[in-house]
C-alpha cells in the first residue's frame, strides 16, 4: 500500500485509522531518514491502539523504549543509538518482539536487520517536496 500526506496531524490521522487492523503479535519495522515521519507515525498508531493523546509519545531516543498500555500494550523503540544488535540481546529486548498480546514498533530496525522476524511489517517514509510524505505499507498487514 502507498499513500501519500500532506502534513504531520495527516499522518497521525491516517496511522490512527490503520491501528485497527494491525494484529496482537505484530512487529513494525520502520525505515526512512531523520525526519521522515516514523515518530509521527508511530504516534497515531499509539493513539489508535492505546487511546492516549499523540502529544504523550514521544522517541525513546536515550532510552531505547517506551511503553504504552491499553487494550493492546505497544512497545515504541528508536534504535537510532544502537551499536549492534548484540547490545540489543544483552538488553534483552528480544523478548519483547516475541510478546503475542503486545505490538512492537522499531524505529531503524535496520540495525537489528538479521533478527527481525520474517513477518515483520515494513512501514517506508520518505520525505517528498512540499512537506509531504511517501508512506508505503507492506502489503502483509491487508492479507
Amino acid at each position: 500500500m502507498r499513500i501519500l500526506t500532506s502534513s504531520a496531524d495527516e499522518t497521525i490521522r491516517f496511522s490512527k485509522q490503520l491501528a485497527s487492523l494491525i494484529p496482537k503479535g505484530s512487529v513494525l519495522c520502520f525505515f526512512g531518514d531523520l525526519g521522515a515521519g516514523k515518530t509521527t507515525f508511530i504516534k497515531g498508531l499509539i493513539e489508535g491502539v492505546v487511546g492516549c493523546s499523540p502529544d504523550e509519545v514521544n522517541s525513546p531516543t536515550f532510552t531505547y523504549l517506551n511503553i504504552y498500555s491499553g487494550n493492546k500494550t505497544v512497545y515504541h523503540f528508536d534504535l537510532y543509538r544502537l551499536r549492534d544488535i548484540d547490545e540489543f540481546l544483552c538488553m534483552g529486548f528480544d523478548e519483547y518482539m516475541q510478546d503475542q498480546d503486545s505490538i512492537c514498533c522499531i524505529e531503524w530496525s535496520e540495525r537489528i536487520k538479521d533478527y527481525l522476524p520474517v513477518d515483520a511489517i515494513k512501514v517506508n517514509l520518505k520525505v517528498l517536496e512540499d512537506k509531504q510524505r511517501e508512506i508505503k505499507i507492506d502489503e502483509k498487514l491487508f492479507v
